[in-house]
């Protein structure tokens, strides 16, 4: 393997070990972690090449960002006096980097930081994305995304936000906001809430890699294999839910023979495990994502214990997402009357939600009232973002007005 490859790949394996080392070495500044971290990188590529890569390369990389650190705090005359408490940390390398990354991971979820900054901050620090990056899959400027890292970063020093793993009191809660924005983070890539592209594959990637993070260093704990499993189910279909156009396809009209099976089967490994927590909400949905890629054709779909399955994730946390859902799958079990009947009591709570307004004139369309149908397709066009979806709920009006 040639030098650079060799590093480019040790970077990849080692950078969110190694920046969350150093962020506890560093005494929780992120910024001046990063900087050190960027350092040490750099001096590996201007010496590995010739000296040949270290036996540790991670405790290499650690070691020199330690000193850049150091050296970075006795150069700032403003922080000069932080030099003597500074340098007994820097010195201690003793505690595990799996600590160390669930510190990390728990310090950018932490729930006094606004979601969007978790968001940005997990994907900077832990999915090592560019600011450019982060701000072009949320469509943002980057200089507001910018801006945003910067005040995540000032509330965590300013309001001495810990960088620490939860005391084991609070360890499930914070857990709970972690998967939430790693799913959150999942969804923005699978279904992208606005611009001209409805699936952008390095969101999903980078949400995967951190629901793998995750169950590597939570050990048993069900929740994250629930997680991964739905991500990796729904990610299985990503290359057959829009065609060469970026048009949308169905569920129904996708062409499953071009499923990943082997990711499929990944997941189908973990749904059971994922089931064994009572409550478990990502595993359920595990569980009816795992129905529908297990069926060999559309028709084979087992809707009515999907419903069951939504019937029982609203009872363990409901929601008024969770009861469309649920609507969507008693319409295809038994009928669309019976879906239309427990979608219309949902319309104070989506009114302002395109997929309510959607699945309501779908249902309207099957019953064979268009009229109804139309009125209904209209308001979402009203409401809904991104250009795929505009598309595909056009060309649904087009037909029921034809």
């Amino acid at each position: 393997m040639q030098p650079l490859a060799a590093i480019a790949d040790v970077f990849r394996a080692e950078r969110t070990r190694v920046l969350a080392t150093v962020i506890r070495l560093a005494n929780g500044d992120f910024e001046l972690a990063e900087e050190a971290v960027q350092e040490a990188f750099a001096a590996a590529l201007a010496r590995w090449p010739s000296e040949g890569t270290p036996t540790e390369p991670r405790g290499w990389l650690i070691t020199v960002a330690r000193h850049k650190a150091i050296d970075q705090i006795r150069r700032n005359a403003k922080l000069r006096e932080l030099v003597a408490a500074a340098e007994p940390e820097l010195g201690e390398l003793a505690e595990p980097v799996g600590d160390d990354r669930l510190r990390l991971i728990f310090t950018c979820c932490h729930p006094a930081l606004a979601p969007e900054a978790q968001v940005a901050l997990t994907l900077r620090t832990l999915g090592g994305l560019t600011t450019e990056e982060i701000a072009r899959a949320f469509l943002t400027a980057p200089v507001t995304m910018a801006q945003r890292l910067v005040r995540a970063k000032s509330k965590i020093r300013d309001a001495g936000i810990p960088y620490a793993v939860p005391e084991p009191d609070q360890i499930a809660e914070r857990t709970a906001t972690v998967m939430a924005v790693i799913y959150l983070i999942f969804n923005e890539g699978y279904a992208a809430t606005s611009g001209d592209a409805w699936i952008r594959k390095d969101l999903c990637h980078e949400a995967i890699q951190l629901g793998r993070l995750l169950i590597e260093l939570l050990g048993d704990d069900p929740d994250p294999r629930g997680l991964l499993a739905l991500m990796l189910l729904h990610d299985a279909r990503r290359n057959t839910r829009t065609d060469e156009r970026g048009d949308l396809v169905l569920l129904e009209d996708q062409d499953r023979a071009r499923w990943d099976r082997a990711q499929i089967a990944e997941a189908l490994e973990l749904v059971p495990l994922a089931l064994r927590r009572v409550g478990s909400t990502y595993g359920v949905e595990a569980a009816i994502a795992a129905l529908h890629c297990r069926a060999p054709r559309s028709s084979d779909t087992d809707w009515p214990q999907i419903a069951l399955l939504y019937a029982e994730r609203y009872r363990r946390a409901p929601s008024p997402i969770v009861a469309l859902n649920h609507a969507v799958a008693v319409a295809m079990a038994t009928g669309p009357a019976a879906g239309l009947a427990l979608m219309e009591p949902l319309a104070r709570a989506l009114g302002d939600y395109h997929l309510w307004h959607a699945a309501r004139a779908d249902l309207l369309s099957r019953l064979g009232r268009n009229a109804d149908a139309a009125r209904a397709y209209r308001q979402a066009l009203g409401l809904v973002g991104s250009d795929p979806e505009r598309r595909f709920l056009e060309r649904r009006l087009a037909q029921v007005l034809e």
